[in-house]
């Protein structure tokens, strides 16, 4: 049998409506010193229900629910289970979402495109009373938000418009009619000018921008 959580563990709870991501996280979570995930929720009314069994240190939640919002479960949160910590995971870098996350009382505000070693050190970081998510960090953040796409090409948006439909290298050089080094190259190019470091987190921010906010209907 495993052995027991020590006291000095955090204890984790992850809501996301992903099967998959859900695992994934969970993983990552548990791999930390000093972490152990202790309940998963795919909805924000299973989520209510385990978070008030369980009573996880701090609490994952994806701003989209099959059931609600994020928001909408971090403020039941807040007065069903006051001593739970939450931590916004998603896919949405929109400023409305980040004011509202900070409002509901989020310590803070993580992307799905961070590396796996970050969330565990933003849930010890945020388990040890810390607070990433602040008044100061939406101001600024607002101040500082340019469009990240100012400085592409012509040549480079069309191609940022491709890697967002799932086009591989070989086939966006089909369609732009243009070799497949070409296309690596505009892609080298777009990545360092938007501040990326992967295609994939290329594809998520494109996927952000197409919809039509974080807030379903």
């Amino acid at each position: 049998m495993p052995a027991a959580p020590s006291p000095e563990t955090d204890r984790v709870m992850i809501v996301d409506d992903h099967e998959i991501v859900r695992r994934g996280i969970a993983e990552i979570i548990d791999r930390a010193d000093g972490l152990d995930v202790v309940a998963e929720a795919g909805s924000r009314a299973e989520a209510l229900r385990r978070a008030q069994l369980v009573r996880p240190d701090v609490i994952l939640v994806d701003l989209q629910l099959p059931d609600g919002t994020g928001i909408e479960l971090m403020h039941e949160l807040r007065e069903l289970v006051p001593e739970t910590l939450p931590i916004v995971l998603t896919s949405f870098d929109d400023d409305k979402a980040l004011a509202e996350a900070l409002e509901a009382g989020a310590r803070a505000y993580l992307l799905k495109t961070v590396h796996g070693a970050e969330i565990s050190d933003v849930v010890r970081a945020v388990a040890s009373g810390r607070v990433l998510l602040d008044e100061r960090t939406v101001t600024r953040r607002r101040a500082d938000h340019d469009d990240p796409t100012a400085e592409l090409t012509n040549a480079e948006r069309k191609v940022l418009d491709l890697i967002g439909d799932g086009l591989s290298n070989r086939e966006i050089g089909e369609r732009l009619g243009v070799a497949e080094k070409t296309v690596k190259n505009h892609i080298t190019s777009l990545l360092a000018k938007m501040g990326l470091q992967r295609r994939t987190q290329v594809a998520a921010w494109v996927a952000g921008q197409r919809a039509s906010g974080w807030r379903r209907g």
